[in-house]
């Protein structure tokens, strides 16, 4: 079972509509109870950094997210769900993330080089370059395109954590992860065939974690 965390800014409906394609239960919640019980967890996210982060602090699902990853949970952040496992953002004035990954989330700059206009926000299909291609979340996928919405960018604190990148202004992380933590700044779900085997990798995970726990009992 996968819980997506609804805190009402989450690309809810298409995360839930690409898990029934893969044909993985799944919960939309945010109860602590159903989060705990799940084997595996999505953050979802569109809007804004800081508004984020003051709703699931008010809902105190900050400190729920963070207990239960820290217990081993597995966790993928999608998009802005991504940028909120960092340290921090510049979004609307400096507002601490959940810390789970090192790295600042600060905005594109917007500039022209090379007679190329890079606009804000980045959006549309970019090709992704992999740096670890036997990470889990890219294992077995060709590097190919995915779908970009985003205005603000990760600047991770250690390139380890970095799994893929794509070109706008330079290296942009499109895909990070440590340990049981993953995030893509895509839009997986709206991604196309790249794009659901990677949400299909994070699904398998999730399953084999599950099993090897329930082996150990």
């Amino acid at each position: 079972m996968i819980a997506i965390v609804d805190y009402g800014m989450g690309n809810l409906y298409s995360v839930s509509k690409a898990l029934e394609r893969l044909d993985t239960p799944y919960v939309v919640t945010e109860k602590a109870q159903e989060l705990a019980s799940a084997d595996g967890l999505i953050l979802p996210g569109v809007g804004s950094f800081k508004d984020a982060m003051a709703i699931l602090q008010e809902k105190k699902l900050d400190t729920i997210i963070k207990q239960l990853v820290g217990e081993g949970k597995p966790l993928l952040g999608i998009c802005l769900g991504m940028q909120l496992l960092f340290s921090e953002s510049v979004e609307n004035g400096i507002s601490q993330g959940l810390d789970l990954l090192p790295g600042k989330i600060r905005r594109f700059p917007g500039k022209t080089r090379a007679g190329i206009h890079y606009k804000v926000p980045h959006m549309g299909w970019n090709f992704l370059r992999y740096r670890q291609p036997t990470h889990i979340i890219v294992e077995g996928t060709e590097e190919g395109h995915v779908y970009f919405v985003h205005s603000y960018v990760v600047h991770a604190d250690t390139a380890e954590v970095v799994v893929a990148t794509a070109d706008y202004d330079g290296e942009v992380p499109a895909v990070v992860g440590r340990n049981h933590i993953f995030g893509t700044q895509f839009h997986p779900e709206k991604s196309s065939t790249l794009g659901m085997q990677m949400l299909n990798n994070y699904v398998t995970y999730v399953k084999e974690r599950q099993g090897q726990t329930s082996d150990s009992l």
